[in-house]
């Protein structure tokens, strides 16, 4: 159940964190803690949720900024023990110079590792009697299933979250703690927004935010949608090299 539960999401001025937080706050959550890098969109966001009567903590942070959100992650389960961790920040680009991947991965990869370990630092911390009701959940991408050209580091910064929640999971469930990896498909955000390709079964913000929580709340290990495109991803993962290069090259890289 979702109802006063203390969720801490990252990357919730726009897109599927966005849309997280407002989920959470409509289904009764007690307390957010919310973070992204604009103060407006952020401070907007703040706002729709406290509509819902959600006591909301928001927070203008940069995931890769490390010390800085192992502060915050630590307040925030001072302030209210933490149920649900959501590390969803992350960046994308159109174009693969050498800033742009450092700083997919910096974002993608390293402000993922920022947020999670000091979560389960924290909930390690409690006493033992709040153990035993943590979720954390880390937001990886279909691209993570198999590289594509139209996106590389993407992918790969994808691929590598992807790995270490499936890796995480059944170390975690020894301790009482929940871990799932969310892969989602073409979903609105900033990212889609500057995205040229054509994105089959593209989805909306607020239906892939339901999606996910409802799977955290399930304990999924992998949370992949829609279904059609994870068939297809999985079907690309397995099939001959000589094929998927055929696939694959039909698609404009990136440059």
């Amino acid at each position: 159940m979702i109802r006063n539960k203390n969720v801490l999401i990252t990357g919730a001025s726009s897109g599927i964190g966005e849309a997280l937080a407002v989920y959470y706050a409509q289904n009764g959550a007690a307390n957010l803690f919310i973070c992204g890098r604009n103060a407006e969109r952020l401070a907007k966001v703040r706002e729709a949720c406290e509509r819902y009567g959600a006591k909301v903590s928001a927070e203008v942070l940069d995931v890769t900024q490390r010390e800085a959100v192992k502060n915050w992650v630590e307040r925030c389960n001072v302030s209210a023990n933490l149920n649900i961790v959501i590390a969803n920040a992350g960046t994308g680009t159109i174009n693969e110079t050498e800033e742009a991947v450092l700083n997919t991965f910096n974002t993608n990869v390293n402000g993922v590792i920022n947020t999670v370990l000091p979560a389960l630092a924290a909930y390690r911390s409690r006493p033992s009697r709040y153990h035993g009701d943590m979720a954390v959940a880390v937001i990886s991408s279909m691209a993570g299933y198999h590289g594509l050209p139209t996106c590389p580091a993407y992918s790969a910064s994808k691929a590598c979250v992807k790995a270490w929640g499936e890796a995480l999971r059944p170390v975690l469930k020894r301790e009482g703690i929940r871990m799932s990896v969310v892969c989602p498909g073409f979903v609105r955000s900033r990212i889609t927004d500057q995205n040229t390709c054509p994105m089959p079964f593209f989805m909306e913000a607020p239906q892939a935010a339901e999606i996910i929580a409802r799977g955290i709340e399930a304990d999924k290990g992998i949370i992949a949608f829609p279904w059609p495109l994870r068939l297809a991803v999985w079907l690309a993962s397995i099939v001959p090299n000589c094929l998927s290069d055929l696939i694959y090259g039909r698609l404009p890289p990136k440059a």
